[in-house]
């Protein structure tokens, strides 16, 4: 058994143990708990420290002697020391991440009317935070108290709003806690999650060019702060950096749009090549689904069928984190694809000479190209964060897509 993990009941795939690995070089585990075995597991388990996640915040702080007064004052632990006696010290070291976050964003607290969307552990440590930052006022929405999701007109005027619910979170991506087209005076939103990496709710945001941050700086932020705990000295903020810059690539997809035949397949398989990582031909992806061919699609559903089809694709593949994705050349000229492509993606335009397109297999290849590319231009610019010229080898354009990221 490590002597350092976390702690949940339902943890799937957790970037924990990477993070400490990084940041204090010790073995990290994964803990899974049920409810009925928490008590066996704290009283006999040999480990010397632990992180705490959902849903047993609260639920550990019996078996800690002593708390912090900062786990004390919010009520919820979310590490756990176990000092030289044998007996456990509960602290909250989701404060010092959340207060990372906050920082990161550039987004002002003070004296701002604050929102905080859900009423779990999370919740309770943002609230203390926000308050000890000086906000104005501080409201927690909940399902069913007094201020809930049916009565937020009475809070249109919030600046900044928070959320802690697992609303949006992978694998049920696409949903947002709120509609922050209701409060005209936001000025920022932070989102404690950090799977996808762009919510519904940060999008949203950034379309509106309100200030927003995801969640992964309080993740790296908080285990900064356990790793202090648990080691007994301060870890470098360069360090703490890194591990962050280092999620974020390691969790970011390279997207490659671009005309039919213009290479996104050939470059992309390059790409995953040289970086390690998985790489998914939309076109491929979408056919092995349909167990057709992409013409037999259009023959027999259309263009709209096949249109459907790929959007489904889209959703599904824009979920997952760390890929390269070939898309289908038209995959723009559905704007709900931008969502799904952005949500944990950066999106490359593969730009290439038409004199250059391959046309052999592709149903909308044998019409007029210069057309169809005039048409689809501005999207493809539209949904492109960088444009890198395919006009030379594939390997030069994998080599240009590498350095541009």
């Amino acid at each position: 058994m490590p002597h350092y993990g976390l702690l949940g009941r339902k943890l799937g795939h957790s970037y924990s143990p990477d993070i400490h690995k990084a940041l204090g070089g010790y073995d990290y585990g994964l803990f899974e708990v049920e409810p009925e075995n928490l008590t066996s597991f704290m009283s006999g388990g040999d480990f010397k420290g632990l992180n705490v996640t959902i849903p047993y915040k609260k639920d550990v702080i019996p078996f800690c002697k002593e708390l912090s007064p900062v786990a004390a004052s919010i009520g919820s632990v979310n590490t756990i020391l176990r000092r030289a006696d044998g007996s456990l010290f509960g602290d909250n070291t989701d404060v010092s991440g959340f207060l990372t976050m906050v920082k990161q964003s550039g987004i002002t607290i003070k004296d701002k009317k604050t929102l905080v969307l859900g009423s779990g552990g999370s919740s309770l440590t943002a609230c203390y935070v926000l308050k000890q930052l000086g906000a104005k006022e501080v409201i927690t929405i909940s399902r069913s108290g007094e201020d809930n999701y049916q009565n937020l007109e009475k809070h249109c005027d919030a600046q900044v709003v928070v959320n802690t619910t697992p609303v949006g979170m992978f694998p049920d991506n696409g949903s947002a806690p709120v509609d922050i087209s209701l409060f005209p005076a936001l000025e920022g939103v932070l989102d404690l999650i950090y799977n996808p990496a762009r919510t519904k709710l940060l999008m949203d945001a950034a379309l509106r060019n309100i200030p927003h941050i995801g969640g992964l700086a309080m993740l790296v932020g908080q285990a900064r702060a356990a790793c202090e705990l648990f080691l007994g000295q301060t870890v470098d903020p360069y360090k703490e950096q890194a591990v962050l810059q280092m999620l974020r690539k390691k969790m970011e997809n390279i997207v490659l749009i671009g005309m039919p035949g213009c290479g996104k397949t050939t470059v992309g398989w390059l790409l995953a090549e040289n970086l390690g990582r998985t790489f998914v031909d939309c076109d491929l992806a979408l056919e092995a689904a349909a167990g057709l061919s992409i013409p037999q699609i259009f023959e027999q559903e259309g263009e709209d069928g096949f249109r459907l089809r790929e959007t489904q694709t889209l959703q599904e593949t824009g979920k997952q984190s760390g890929l390269v994705i070939a898309t289908g050349g038209g995959c723009v000229t559905r704007k709900e694809n931008l969502a799904h492509l952005r949500q944990n993606g950066i999106i490359i335009f593969l730009e290439r000479p038409l004199s250059m397109l391959a046309r052999e297999g592709r149903p909308l290849s044998k019409g007029d190209m210069g057309e169809m590319y005039r048409q689809r231009l501005p999207l493809y610019k539209s949904f492109a964060d960088k444009t890198v010229n395919n006009d030379e080898s594939a390997d030069t354009t994998a080599l240009k897509i590498i350095t541009a990221i």
